[in-house]
């Protein structure tokens, strides 16, 4: 008799305990199915079509950028590379009137990169607060991933939305297209924010260097150069690598010196550019680069790897007038251009193009000036 009651007791308990144990389960499952619906969702908002994204509102970034995939992209003088200009575009670009023309005494910065050097742009972002283009060159499986991040981060990054214009370049045989089917890999993106989507950017750093894609892929920089620099609308432009940082207050300092003096039309400005020790702090001033100079902590650029490449600068005599100088931006002296000098400086929106057929490493920004004849002239600029 008792033995019968203990029996049934634990039976209940059993029973009870599955019963939970089962709820449990549907009640996971429920919430899974939940959370992949709200995946799902967000997703669709963010890259999914018409149908799955809510239709009584339009997301003009996601329209612009429907509408510059379905143009195809145009293909470069060559023919081997294909080209989505304007794939996304900034508020600061958007808001320019049509018919405008170019923005008489104003400053762009023009930039290019591979996917695995994108994650750059938030340190470029920290000094230039600028407008800025961004040419990417992508590959493969990539001319997807640079499509979804490029959109990603104009709109999670309130900066790069507000100022930034980016370009997409790949090969003519591949064409890039809306990342609809690959949620696993982007959903998450809303919840990571802007610092969270140039992390994964870094973490993508070491799949590959611009110059060593693969046996058959050649990084075509001076194209890049010429779409980043095509790419924006501003009277006066600097071209740097993406890696590079300019000085801070840089545009508004060269903006108030052309209200003093505009360059001549064989006149471009040159920006001595160093290089400096990965454990060492950026210099903030003139006086902190000066400093640092000083005791071979920062040294002019390519100063190891081709020393010629930059000798017509005449950093010794830049430094010595940047010691003593504490106004504000102005000429230091003005030198004619010499092989192989390869300076990087800002120039008005007329100065002629780089040479496309140059790519990979090496002696390719040259091209520029040994088919510039007209633009031999070339300041250096004290910052």
């Amino acid at each position: 008799m008792h033995f019968s009651k203990k029996c049934s007791v634990f039976q209940v308990v059993l029973s009870a305990l599955l019963i939970v144990a089962l709820l449990q389960l549907l009640y996971l499952s429920f919430l899974s199915k939940l959370h992949g619906k709200q995946q799902r969702y967000k997703y669709s908002e963010l890259f999914g079509s018409k149908k799955t994204a809510n239709q009584g509102e339009k997301n003009p970034r996601r329209e612009h950028l429907r509408y510059s995939l379905s143009t195809g992209g145009i293909f470069d003088g060559s023919g081997q590379y294909r080209v989505y200009k304007n794939l996304i575009k900034s508020d600061f670009s958007t808001n320019q009137k049509p018919g405008a023309g170019p923005r008489w005494h104003h400053l762009a910065l023009a930039t290019h990169t591979t996917i695995n050097n994108l994650h750059h742009l938030s340190s470029l972002l920290e000094r230039w607060q600028n407008p800025l283009s961004v040419a990417i060159f992508a590959n493969g499986q990539d001319v997807k991933f640079a499509t979804a991040f490029v959109y990603a981060l104009s709109i999670f990054c309130p900066q790069v939305q507000a100022l930034v214009d980016f370009h997409l370049v790949c090969h003519s045989g591949e064409m890039a297209s809306f990342p609809d089917q690959d949620r696993e890999h982007f959903a998450g993106l809303e919840e990571m924010g802007c610092s969270g989507i140039f992390a994964k950017l870094e973490s993508h750093r070491d799949k590959y260097k611009n110059y060593a894609i693969g046996s058959n892929v050649s990084y075509p920089n001076n194209l890049l150069r010429n779409v980043a620099r095509s790419g924006t609308d501003a009277a006066y432009i600097l071209v740097i690598d993406i890696d590079m940082i300019p000085s801070a207050n840089l545009h508004h300092q060269f903006v108030t010196m052309l209200m003093r003096r505009e360059p001549a039309a064989d006149e471009v400005l040159v920006l001595p550019t160093f290089e400096i020790r990965h454990t060492r702090k950026m210099p903030t001033n003139k006086s902190e680069l000066v400093q640092l100079y000083q005791v071979g902590e920062v040294r002019p650029f390519y100063d190891e790897l081709c020393p010629r490449c930059q000798a017509p600068t005449n950093y010794s005599q830049w430094v010595n007038l940047a010691s003593k100088s504490s106004g504000p931006l102005e000429v230091a002296y003005t030198i004619n251009w010499a092989d192989p000098w390869e300076p990087f400086y800002i120039g008005a929106r007329t100065v002629s193009l780089y040479d496309e057929n140059f790519r990979q490493y090496g002696f390719n920004r040259i091209s520029q000036h040994i088919y510039s004849c007209n633009k031999n002239v070339y300041s250096n600029i004290i910052f």
